[in-house]
């Protein structure tokens, strides 16, 4: 499909989407530990990307990963703190990071807690010392990510000055929101070795059919998302209506 690279998945159902979305997951946590040992792998929020963290901290997928080798990260994070219905961490805590013998010390989360610049120095700090580096950018296994109606990705949102920032993690204030976040940059997302994407709902269709014309003059965040390891995408029939016969 025109302006839509990468391998696209598309399910019938939502829970389709979870479980397809899942196993592939523990699949690459599998092959990352075999191959070097470990798998670094950034989560994202929303109601989409929680649904597949309740299969893959399910039996049997659970029992499929090595969870001690297994270090997790945030794609982005509100400015609240991590107990804050709001907090991203809350969400992956409830969904995934209860339900699965990961040590405590291998669950990186972004300090939303903190000022947001202060967050943004801990979090790049705990990136440079856990992962690999290309030049001076954080190298993830993999990146999870969702998007919004907008075509926003982690917290890259649109018309905002954080689409244009080259180091790896930036603070951003989202005036639609009213409110600070902190996210990883389109360096670090497009650096990682493997990139999942997940769109879902009715909401999301005319963001895909937008991907697909691929509107060079007006890009969404979700279109400049260019990785330079495989990408896949795992839609529902809703999100695809427009690509697909209904």
């Amino acid at each position: 499909m025109k302006g839509m690279d990468g391998d696209i998945h598309i399910h019938p159902e939502l829970e389709e989407v979870y479980r397809d979305s899942a196993e592939r997951i523990a699949l690459l946590a599998t092959r990352s530990i075999a191959e070097h040992g470990s798998f670094h792998f950034a989560l994202a929020g929303g109601a989409t990307p929680a649904g597949t963290y309740k299969v893959l901290g399910t039996p049997p997928l659970r029992d499929e990963v090595d969870w001690s080798r297994v270090h997790v990260y945030f794609g982005d994070e509100r400015c609240v703190p991590p107990d804050h219905r709001d907090s991203n961490f809350r969400m992956a805590q409830k969904t995934l990071l209860s339900r699965v013998p990961l040590p405590e010390s291998q669950q990186h989360r972004i300090r939303g807690e903190l000022e947001p610049e202060a967050a943004v120095r801990h979090y790049t700090e705990t990136l440079r010392r856990e992962l690999p580096l290309e030049g001076t950018i954080p190298v993830f296994d993999l990146v999870m990510l969702g998007t919004g109606p907008d075509g926003h990705i982690a917290s890259l949102f649109p018309g905002t000055d954080i689409l244009k920032r080259r180091k790896p993690v930036a603070a951003v204030y989202v005036p639609k929101l009213g409110a600070w976040r902190i996210s990883l940059t389109f360096p670090v997302l497009n650096a990682a070795r493997h990139v999942i994407v997940l769109v879902t709902g009715p909401k999301k269709a005319d963001v895909i059919r937008h991907v697909v014309k691929h509107h060079d003059s007006n890009p969404l965040p979700l279109e400049l998302l260019r990785p330079r390891g495989q990408l896949e995408w795992f839609l529902d029939r809703a999100a695809a209506r427009y690509i697909i016969p209904i």
